[in-house]
């Protein structure tokens, strides 16, 4: 049993010698494949591995097509868009992400950015508060919940839109379900984006549903930079000059955006996940679930 670690922007060092005893105790291999600058790096590596663990690394239909005894790849992580699913699908190739590992960094990360606008991204001038405002959070998963947790703790209020999560499980969590996401922007005068970069869902952040926000609203996006309409996020900046936004996924044109001042940050590089905690966490969850499919077939977070 050959597992491949690769990754552009290696994991820590505890996290892969923690992977490293995970696969050896089940009397594995571990191939490391740190800091590669060539995707032939990649096509080389990956050739006679049984499975493939990544991070932000792109596994196209190319690199699947020189995994000639590949079974399963798994994105350390939540998202998994950098995986070719149609690709390792038609070769039997079992695709999974890590849900969860992650979570609260991101949570803890966008709170901070809803300070750090609030505050005036830490420039002199009067700021505002987060307590008594309304905090929209577009997708109740791990991340949104736990941000809505972090929140009332600031003394927001919260609502939340997600037509896959009961209305009982907000509910039960003090969190106000609403019915639309034109609703919860209307009522927002935060939204923090938690929603995947699919069809339905790309450029759906848009200029007239970020228009009906309340003056002086703020944008959070740790999620996806695709879902976002870039022209009519600028568009908005330039007609309202009370909005904010702020993101961990810097825009195609940030160039663009820089003329809005302190209305907008991105951060340098996605910072979600960067931290000590989430790194380890993810790099052991994956590891666990290779092996686990490899020896017994376990297949619980399976994407594909």
């Amino acid at each position: 049993m050959k597992i491949l670690v690769a990754t552009e922007k290696p994991f820590a060092k505890a996290a892969v010698e923690g992977i490293r005893r995970i696969v050896e105790s089940a009397n594995g291999e571990l191939i490391l494949l740190e800091k590669y600058t060539d995707v032939s790096q990649l096509y080389a590596a990956v050739e006679h591995v049984d499975a493939l663990i990544v991070r932000s690394d792109k596994v196209t239909r190319e690199v699947i097509a020189h995994a000639k005894n590949l079974k399963i790849v798994v994105r350390a992580g939540a998202g998994f868009d950098n995986l070719d699913l149609n690709a390792c699908t038609e070769r039997g190739i079992v695709a999974m992400n890590t849900p969860g590992q992650n979570s609260n960094a991101v949570a803890e990360l966008a709170i901070g950015m809803m300070v750090f606008m609030a505050r005036n991204s830490f420039q002199s001038g009067t700021g505002t508060e987060l307590k008594g405002k309304t905090l929209g959070i577009h997708a109740y998963g791990h991340v949104g919940s736990l941000v809505g947790k972090l929140a009332k703790a600031f003394g927001m209020e919260v609502l939340a839109f997600d037509p896959f999560v009961p209305e009982e499980k907000m509910h039960a969590d003090g969190i106000l379900s609403v019915k639309s996401a034109a609703e919860l922007y209307n009522r927002s005068n935060y939204v923090s984006l938690h929603i995947p970069a699919t069809e339905q869902t790309k450029k759906s952040i848009n200029y007239d549903l970020l228009n009906t926000m309340p003056i002086g609203a703020c944008l959070v996006n740790t999620a996806r930079k695709e879902v976002i309409d870039e022209e009519g996020l600028k568009r908005l900046l330039a007609d309202r000059p009370d909005f904010k936004y702020i993101t961990d996924i810097a825009p195609d044109s940030p160039e663009d955006f820089k003329v809005f001042g302190t209305r907008f940050f991105a951060t340098p590089k996605k910072m979600g996940a960067e931290t000590a905690e989430a790194n380890i966490n993810a790099g052991l969850a994956a590891a666990v679930q290779s092996v686990e499919f490899l020896t017994q077939g376990i297949d619980r977070f399976r994407v594909n």
